[in-house]
């Protein structure tokens, strides 16, 4: 049975829209990632954690592969609810097996297994916290990231400032006047999108998305002074 607190589009680092093609694609990559060939990342984890996030990664494929399966986690998760109606309309709703399924999940304990990118943030950066799925939907559903709204990632994740300077070797005042948007006291473009990444890339979130989002947002803010 699937278990309601896995995400398994962020195990394969997919969106939720991807076609098999992606789908596969971030499979291939995960698998990767993981192997025993990465000495880095064995250099940070042990051979039997690496092997649990392996499992993780084709339990995942399994259901984002197969077109039922696949769509009856959606809707145990809510994920189908976000999606355009052409989408939701081509994927018909559970059957009464499926809804059977979706209550026997929701009774279940949902203290389940740490999704892979808490395991890797746990042990490569130290992360410690307490997921709120609600907060983790918002994250996920997110396309525009503010200084306010990294803060408030920030904290949710338990970080301080001065760990996450230490995290990134960024400067605690520049952490802070990304947060603030404080445009005055902000370097040149290039360094902001340097610092936004490696910030975004310490709090586990997709650095490349966030940067470019915060960097419109700054070009935005400026063109209105």
């Amino acid at each position: 049975m699937m278990e309601e607190s896995r995400n398994y589009y962020e195990v394969l680092e997919v969106g939720i829209e991807a076609n098999q093609d992606e789908i596969y694609r971030g499979y291939l990559r995960a698998k990767n990632a993981y192997s025993q060939d990465s000495l880095a990342l064995y250099s940070l984890m042990t051979k039997e954690e690496c092997q649990q996030i392996l499992d993780l990664i084709e339990e995942a494929y399994s259901i984002l592969s197969d077109p039922n399966k696949r769509r009856q986690y959606d809707e145990v998760r809510g994920f189908n609810k976000g999606m355009p109606r052409v989408m939701r309309a081509a994927s018909p709703g559970l059957t009464s097996a499926d809804n059977s399924d979706h209550h026997l999940n929701q009774a279940q304990d949902s203290t389940g297994e740490h999704s892979m990118a808490k395991i890797v943030a746990k042990k490569r950066f130290g992360l410690d916290y307490n997921e709120n799925t609600d907060f983790e939907r918002e994250i996920e559903s997110t396309t525009e990231f503010t200084g306010e709204f990294l803060k408030k990632i920030r904290e949710y994740k338990n970080v301080e400032v001065d760990r996450l300077a230490d995290m990134t070797k960024i400067s605690k005042s520049y952490i802070r006047y990304i947060e603030a948007e404080d445009l005055d006291r902000l370097p040149a473009e290039a360094y902001v999108r340097g610092f936004v990444y490696q910030v975004a890339k310490c709090l586990k979130l997709n650095p490349d998305m966030v940067a470019t989002s915060y960097l419109y947002r700054m070009k935005k803010l400026r063109s209105e002074k």
